[in-house]
């Protein structure tokens, strides 16, 4: 079935709606660093530089990937909606900060996989526990590698050897522990007094460090656990997302895999725990590069688990700015 967007009331309506679904997507230190302005049959999609960590992401790289993220989850919004769009991806180069726009084009059927994936954005969450001693099925994996791939992005699963190097590369170059921008420890992110809905809420950081082999760098914790394959009991699995270009086009598309992953990797009940610190150094981009045999750009490293269903309590969700921070609606009648 399709319509006129330019005279169906409901296209701003669903905008509106895949905008505060964007809301949720997963961000550089919950930095959210998006901005929508819905008019009429499309919206846009814009960095908002206020919110990029400077320290941590001098380039933007990571602040562009977040953004993409939003992006997917507000293509998947609209798919489980039946709306039908066109997205054009960094459409004026003299305005670096809009990345895209979203137009609504027609109607078309609702699918079981978008209504499944919209149900993921409202579970997903970053889970910092030791996986299960259970490995993650081929099958799952592959599921997981296929929607990357459907982004024009890639996913390599590294074996035990690439592993340990990742972890001693982490080891010896951890993430920096301020940022001009941010408080200078993860406690002080953290706190409950915190008025802009930015950061991790105090109760959803982790008591102490995940336990993984490669561990994350994250600055404030008191110790980081020692590089010892026995974090992860023989089950957790460790991938780097990757392409071929270092631009913000192909950044921007990485989000949009990354946010495809995540969700797959949710409704197939199967943990992610975004490394960032991985690619915040230059040292350890090296090495990952190394990895990748030169010829590719790493954009992020996950770790890919067997989630305890029993203990789902303790790994709730990031606060989230209100919709009127990242989003302008402009009504013209």
């Amino acid at each position: 079935m399709s319509v006129d967007p330019q005279t169906d009331d409901a296209a701003p309506v669903a905008l509106t709606r895949a905008a505060d679904v964007a809301g949720h997507a997963p961000s550089l230190e919950n930095t959210q660093p998006w901005r929508w302005r819905v008019e009429g049959d499309s919206m846009r999609l814009y960095a908002e530089p206020i919110r990029q960590l400077a320290a941590s992401d001098p380039g933007g790289r990571l602040m562009v990937f977040s953004c993409g993220a939003a992006l997917h989850h507000a293509r998947i919004a609209l798919a489980a909606q039946g709306w039908r769009i066109n997205v054009d991806r960094l459409t004026e180069p003299d305005r670096p900060q809009l990345l895209a726009r979203v137009r609504i084009v027609g109607r078309t059927e609702e699918t079981q996989v978008a209504r499944r994936l919209l149900r993921a954005v409202h579970m997903r969450q970053t889970d910092p526990r030791r996986v299960r001693p259970i490995a993650v099925e081929r099958k799952d994996i592959d599921t997981i590698r296929s929607a990357v791939e459907a982004e024009r992005t890639s996913l390599r699963i590294l074996n035990a050897d690439a592993v340990m190097e990742l972890a001693a590369a982490v080891a010896a170059h951890p993430r920096l522990p301020s940022d001009p921008q941010g408080p200078p420890k993860i406690t002080q992110w953290a706190a409950t007094h915190r008025t802009d809905w930015l950061g991790d809420p105090h109760r959803s950081v982790a008591l102490e460090p995940p336990p993984t082999t490669a561990a994350d760098g994250a600055a404030g914790y008191p110790d980081d656990p020692p590089m010892n394959a026995d974090n992860d009991p023989g089950a957790a699995v460790y991938a780097i997302l990757f392409g071929t270009d270092d631009t913000p086009a192909a950044w921007l598309r990485a989000g949009e895999a990354f946010s495809a992953a995540w969700l797959t990797a949710n409704d197939l009940g199967v943990s992610v725990l975004p490394m960032s610190a991985s690619v915040e150094a230059d040292a350890t981009q090296r090495i990952l590069r190394r990895i990748l045999a030169g010829t590719a750009e790493p954009f992020l490293v996950l770790r890919l688990g067997v989630v305890d269903p029993y203990h789902a309590e303790q790994a709730p969700h990031t606060i989230r700015l209100p919709s009127r921070q990242i989003m302008k609606i402009i009504d013209h009648y």
